[in-house]
């Protein structure tokens, strides 16, 4: 229990700084000057009106992690995945992009403390797992990219790289398990936006916050759903 609610705290302070990279980095601004500042003011105003949701989300996924891994290796690496996956959402429900700088960042960041974790743990296997399913999956969505360019943006490809290799550290079951429930949230979210009226059917929709929603939900409870499935 102690475990979840440090992550939960670390996960509130990590997204209040997550606030700003979600404001900079779209603009191509640096990142660096305005977490100097937020530093020396960690309890004054953010900017943009979702900061506080982008804190609660952080915590909430950081204590997740924290009971879905408790103290495993890899824990820490899927603290960065949850990171990535707030920010890459954000970003890609405001501004329609998923920027290269927090992909690459996530990538630079996530192999090595895999590599750490496949150390300690031992078992080396989840790694080569992770590699497969990363390939696996830019690959299944780099075909639907050039089948349909409208329908699939690069981002959503490079941003498949990144689920892949933390839905096959688990298993290729939750690789094929997260990326479904990606299609599946995006079509359900699709038609309740047209049907709504929020969105028209020429409309462009993100698929990033879909895609990035159902590899959270393959890595939290991906386990029970394979089970009933299988």
């Amino acid at each position: 229990m102690l475990l979840v609610v440090s992550c939960a705290v670390a996960g509130l302070v990590v997204g209040r700084a997550l606030t700003v990279v979600v404001q900079q980095v779209p603009a191509k601004a640096p990142v660096g000057p305005a977490l100097t500042r937020l530093a020396r003011d960690p309890l004054g105003r953010t900017p943009g009106a979702h900061s506080p949701a982008v804190e609660l989300a952080t915590a909430l996924l950081f204590a997740a992690a924290a009971l879905r891994f408790g103290a495993d290796g890899a824990l820490p690496a899927y603290l960065v995945f949850f990171v990535a996956l707030v920010a890459v959402t954000v970003i890609d429900l405001e501004h329609y992009i998923v920027p290269n700088r927090i992909v690459v960042a996530t990538l630079l960041v996530s192999v090595p403390l895999l590599v750490v974790a496949a150390l300690v743990e031992g078992e080396w296997s989840p790694l080569r797992t992770a590699l497969l399913g990363s390939l696996a999956a830019g690959s299944a969505l780099l075909v639907i990219n050039l089948i349909s360019p409208k329908g699939m943006g690069m981002g959503d490809v490079k941003l498949a790289l990144v689920l892949g290799l933390f839905l096959g550290w688990i298993g290729f079951g939750h690789v094929v398990l997260g990326i479904f429930l990606g299609f599946l949230l995006g079509a359900l979210g699709g038609v309740a936006l047209i049907a709504l009226k929020v969105r028209k059917r020429s409309d462009h929709v993100p698929f990033a916050p879909f895609l990035a929603g159902g590899a959270a939900l393959a890595v939290l409870v991906g386990e029970p759903i394979l089970a009933w499935y299988l």
